[in-house]
């Protein structure tokens, strides 16, 4: 916490001190906390029109109507609680419209039960006006709690409500700020921000996809996730009792080798007779070590977005996350598939790289440890060859079997293997395994058409049409581009903007 970072009762004061901001607090499980700081605080009548808990699911449904799927912890229900509740301040309250700008703060949160059987989690939002009489603002967010007693996990949810609503109010101009004063007073071992939207006027050039990275970027979660229509989604929904596949990589740019990689290795997977081949999902998988770090930020983390929406238009679904070792991801992945299985396709050389004890001296138990979650029970490892370039014969290909490790790391290796765990991925095009991404990048950035030949179609399209890659363009163009990112981002603005009406 900064020196000047505002505490929870100092940031509710201001909030209640302000005569221009006047709302209702609608709180549905973990207590009425964030309602509680308010009355703590002092002078919260001069904030709080109505405070409202319906535990009750009868209630509940009465006032805000019933729930198709029959949840009521879910993104749909906070939103029907601040559309509810911001509609009734103006019907109940029209002589204060002209000099009031109102808000509408809801959680609906699952806190731990009594036996401990659970996952704490929830979602919050806040739908408020920055001028009276404007077109509301909406800020939804989805987190985990990670604390294991309830009355800690309600203590967090009170402070992240009041930290919501006041970097709506005060923090809006600058998007780190606004998603870092979020944790002020919290940590991410007590709570994971992991969905976040952004909506209305005072957001229009806010890209929620850029929001979502630095979600990850900022350490507010350790993952975030893009379905194949380009749209932010939760881990635990889109992942929940599914066979994944995975592939890693920085996809900068996505050549044949990827595609041919993750293709050979949905045909072993879906093959697998632990696997329904209609219940699976294919992810690829950025690590924030692939986002370049410059001078220029805004650049890079653009370069970043492109992939995603390069990777989406492919039909893939892409995950950020924070996991550099393989054995980190594979156990967060295992978290949602609930006994399903797990394919992870690697390269050869990756497959040295699982292998060396070097990178597990950070754990008690080294390598096996890693190993006890890389390799659980229903986690098997893909593995595309090589071409070895230091043979008489060029187009030899290497497999699992000839990669090169410690003689004290051999028996572990065919330990998997005979496990099968490790399984090399046949019928591979050895066209593709003589293309390099960095050789692609050069012949990208000097307009050579030989690259051409080595990215999809699709890939090849997208990276002429923008730019990408510092393929050369004209400053006339790039100033198009760029205007038409912004048009782009402002479109999908006004989208949610009209769906919320």
């Amino acid at each position: 916490m900064g020196f000047n970072t505002l505490t929870t009762k100092e940031k509710a004061l201001k909030i209640n001190l302000d005569p221009t901001i006047y709302g209702s607090l609608a709180e549905i499980g973990a207590g009425q906390e964030v309602a509680a700081n308010f009355f703590k605080a002092g002078a919260a009548s001069g904030t709080i029109a109505k405070t409202i808990s319906a535990y009750d699911m009868s209630f509940s449904d009465a006032i805000y109507g019933p729930e198709p799927g029959g949840r009521y912890v879910c993104q749909s229900r906070v939103e029907r609680m601040l559309k509810k509740e911001f509609g009734l301040l103006g019907e109940r309250l029209p002589t204060r419209k002209d000099e009031t700008c109102f808000f509408a703060f809801a959680d609906t949160i699952e806190q731990l039960n009594f036996n401990r059987t659970n996952q704490g989690h929830g979602w919050l939002g806040l739908r408020f006006q920055t001028r009276p009489n404007s077109i509301p603002n909406e800020c939804v967010l989805h987190v985990e709690l990670k604390d294991n007693d309830p009355l800690l996990q309600q203590e967090t949810i009170g402070i992240l409500g009041v930290n919501l609503i006041h970097a709506c109010f005060y923090q809006t101009n600058n998007v780190d700020e606004f998603l870092s004063s979020l944790m002020d007073g919290l940590s991410i071992h007590k709570i994971i921000v992991n969905f976040v939207r952004v909506s209305g006027p005072d957001f229009l050039d806010v890209d929620n996809r850029l929001l979502s990275l630095l979600l990850v970027k900022n350490g507010l979660a350790k993952t975030t996730m893009f379905g194949p229509d380009g749209q932010v989604a939760l881990p635990q929904d889109f992942l929940y009792k599914k066979n994944i596949l995975v592939l890693r990589g920085r996809f900068r740019p996505i050549t044949k080798v990827n595609i041919d990689m993750m293709e050979r290795s949905y045909e072993h997977f879906k093959n697998d007779p632990d696997v329904d081949e209609n219940n699976i999902v294919t992810v690829s998988e950025l690590t924030l070590e692939n986002l370049r770090i410059s001078e220029d930020r805004k650049k890079d983390e653009t370069d970043f977005l492109d992939r995603v929406d390069m990777l989406c238009s492919l039909g893939y679904t892409v995950m950020i996350s924070k996991y550099q070792e393989y054995y980190r991801l594979t156990n967060y992945l295992s978290r949602f598939t609930r006994g399903k299985k797990i394919g992870v396709a690697v390269g050869r050389y990756n497959l040295e790289y699982i292998f060396n004890p070097d990178y597990y001296q950070h754990l008690k138990g080294g390598i096996l440890e890693a190993f006890g979650f890389l390799f659980g029970r229903n986690i098997k490892l893909y593995v595309y060859p090589s071409l070895d370039r230091e043979s008489l014969n060029p187009n030899e290909l290497l497999t699992s079997d000839s990669i090169n490790l410690a003689e004290s790391q051999r028996a572990l290796f065919q330990s998997m293997v005979d496990n099968d765990k490790i399984e090399d991925l046949k019928d591979c095009d050895p066209k593709n395994l003589n293309i390099i991404s960095d050789n692609v990048l050069e012949l990208i950035k000097k307009g050579d058409a030989d690259w051409e030949d080595m990215v999809p179609q699709v890939v090849v399209e997208q990276i002429k049409q923008y730019c990408l890659f510092d393929y050369p363009c004209s400053v006339e163009k790039k100033r198009e581009i760029e205007q038409s990112r912004k048009e782009s981002t402002r479109n999908r603005q006004r989208r949610i903007i009209n769906s919320e009406d």
